[in-house]
């Protein structure tokens, strides 16, 4: 058989990295990456890190702890002063797009989670680093647009190796979360393996934005959302 190159995927253990890890099996051995930063529910999506990568047999990971964005805050999914907002799925849409961007946005999260991919992945020789942004059915995250991803990889071919070219790949980005869902049961994913919700760990809310986008997208695309919520709203 001929060898696969290597992908570093970000696997944060939610829906879409989860996705984006089984798309990115297609073409690559995958080694997975996870990143803790002081988010609420760190320990449960540490879980599903470690599930998901069992569920594909993955021996290549690697879990680092950023202390630096509790320091920071600004978030609500990094300081608990600051509430996780209900979400407003109807509403959204008609604000501006500053008005769009979401309490339990982490200022420039992407960026510090893709450096320590790049860096791992000029170690260990892969090709390509793989993460599971999504923009057009977001929560308005600027750290999430396409032309971010464009410009953040010509840094990482102007600051490594000459010889190092390491792609940056969003394989998911233009997706709605009904797609995802689907190509998650394309390609049979481990969806129930995953964690979406931003405040709860042994119970989803169904509130929170992640939830709320999670849930819709699974009743748009005609299937039972597999892991359990304390309220199921019909979105």
């Amino acid at each position: 058989m001929e060898n696969k190159k290597t992908a570093v995927v970000a696997l944060s253990g939610g829906m879409d990295s989860c996705v984006t890890a089984a798309i990115a099996s297609q073409k690559f051995d995958l080694a997975l990456i996870h990143i803790n930063y002081g988010q609420r529910t760190q320990e449960r999506e540490l879980k599903a890190f470690h599930d998901i990568a069992d569920f594909y047999g993955i021996e290549k990971k690697l879990v680092i702890d950023f202390t630096h964005f509790n320091k920071i805050g600004g978030s609500s999914l990094t300081d608990k002063k600051i509430k996780v907002a209900k979400a407003d799925l109807k509403n959204k849409s008609s604000l501006s797009a500053e008005r769009q961007i979401p309490s339990s946005y982490v200022p420039f999260r992407n960026a510090n989670i893709l450096s320590v991919c790049v860096s791992w992945a000029e170690v260990i020789g892969a090709e390509a680093v793989f993460i599971g942004a999504v923009y057009e059915d977001s929560s308005g995250y600027p750290d999430c647009r396409p032309v971010f991803f464009e410009s953040f990889e010509k840094a990482v071919n102007n600051g490594t190796r000459p010889e190092t070219k390491i792609k940056i790949i969003t394989p998911i980005i233009h997706m709605s979360k009904k797609d995802i869902v689907l190509k998650g049961y394309e390609l049979k994913a481990p969806l129930q393996l995953t964690w979406s919700c931003y405040q709860n760990e042994n119970e989803a809310c169904g509130v929170c934005d992640s939830c709320a986008l999670r849930l819709r997208g699974f009743i748009q695309a005609g299937k039972e959302d597999p892991i359990k919520y304390k309220i199921r709203p019909e979105y």
